[in-house]
């Protein structure tokens, strides 16, 4: 019999400490082992208790979430999911090294309390079997002297991107690393409502990219990367002799609302050989479907490896059906890509 994923909660807030100690402890799998009013009090409790999975508020007092991250992830790296408001605090907490994050349940309705618990409880199941990385301070150097201004023609069209559980900082981590007057780049990023909005802004600001939340009709044009919203499904279409997505609302596919595998499937069907594919870090199959389709289309594909992967489940299950044309490491995607081109 497997053992209980044993979890600590971190919040200054009763209601909260008490909806999620009772609402995890009835998940199979899972025991809540303690509960934590303040950073001090947590830290106290790690030593103590040696949780696999902490569940940590961002706004507390005496020391905010961020800063307790920063200081204890080092020392003891224990994969975190972040409870975060509607903020940039969450993006922050994933540059600190927490692994995921939900954002927090604003309403007193039971089945929106329910529905937060149950997302909490799935990222804590992926949690247990993430790594925590070192966080390295991203820099907008391209890696092993690949000069930024010098990509010219290519048959390429576009690139598209697909990416899950560490995902955030791992595609800001890429895009830091490109020219901006590369192909236009289309992601799928498992993302909740809104965030991708922030998520999309986040990069706009510290790139020299154009980065947009998607809608229908937006062109992939160079320079330009669209993001799926986190509630819908993104496609690419060709309309007037030019690549534009389409973002509609639609069941799940392989789990999920973005699917990596919908957008890879159009850029296979759409793009063919004139793409390149990268698929990310990230938590069971979505994308490996898909990715094989843009391989077998006379795509190039990306997977990233074992080792700089937050959770190797997407690449790896792409890497098994013959779905990866290259393996590369986090930090050398982006050379893969540009030789790509």
């Amino acid at each position: 019999m497997a053992s209980k994923i044993k979890v600590l909660i971190v919040d200054d807030s009763v209601v909260y400490r008490e909806l999620l100690r009772k609402g995890l402890n009835e998940v199979p799998g899972i025991e809540v082992v303690a509960t934590a009013i303040d950073p001090y009090d947590a830290r106290d409790k790690l030593l103590k208790y040696r949780p696999d999975v902490m569940v940590c508020d961002i706004e507390m007092p005496k020391m905010n979430g961020l800063t307790f991250l920063r200081k204890v992830l080092p020392q003891y790296p224990i994969p975190t999911i972040v409870i975060s408001s509607l903020d940039n605090a969450a993006f922050e907490a994933m540059e600190a090294g927490a692994v995921d994050f939900v954002g927090k349940c604003a309403s007193d309705k039971k089945r929106n309390q329910e529905e937060f618990v149950m997302q909490v409880a799935e990222k804590v199941k992926i949690a247990k079997d993430s790594k925590v990385l070192a966080r390295k301070t991203r820099t907008t150097e391209v890696v092993s002297g690949i000069n930024k201004g010098k990509i010219g023609a290519t048959k390429v069209e576009l690139i598209a991107l697909g990416a899950s559980t560490g995902g955030t900082e791992a595609l800001a981590s890429v895009i830091a690393k490109l020219p901006n007057n590369i192909p236009g780049i289309v992601i799928v990023q498992h993302i909740p409502p809104m965030f991708s909005t922030m998520f999309a802004q986040r990069i706009n600001r510290s790139t020299d990219f154009e980065v947009m939340e998607a809608t229908t009709g937006d062109e992939v044009r160079r320079g330009r990367i669209l993001i799926a919203p986190g509630d819908k499904q993104m496609r690419v279409v060709r309309k007037n002799g030019k690549l534009v997505v389409e973002v509609k609302e639609g069941p799940k596919v392989s789990g999920h609302c973005p699917s990596v595998d919908v957008l890879f499937q159009s850029v296979a069907e759409t793009v063919g050989s004139k793409a390149v594919g990268v698929i990310m870090t990230g938590m069971g199959a979505d994308g490996a479907k898909g990715l094989l389709a843009m391989r077998q289309n006379g795509a190039q594909t990306i997977g990233q490896d074992e080792e700089s992967c937050v959770v190797y489940g997407m690449p790896k299950e792409a890497y098994k059906m013959g779905a990866v044309q290259k393996q590369a490491s986090l930090m050398n995607i982006p050379r893969s890509i540009l030789e790509m081109l």
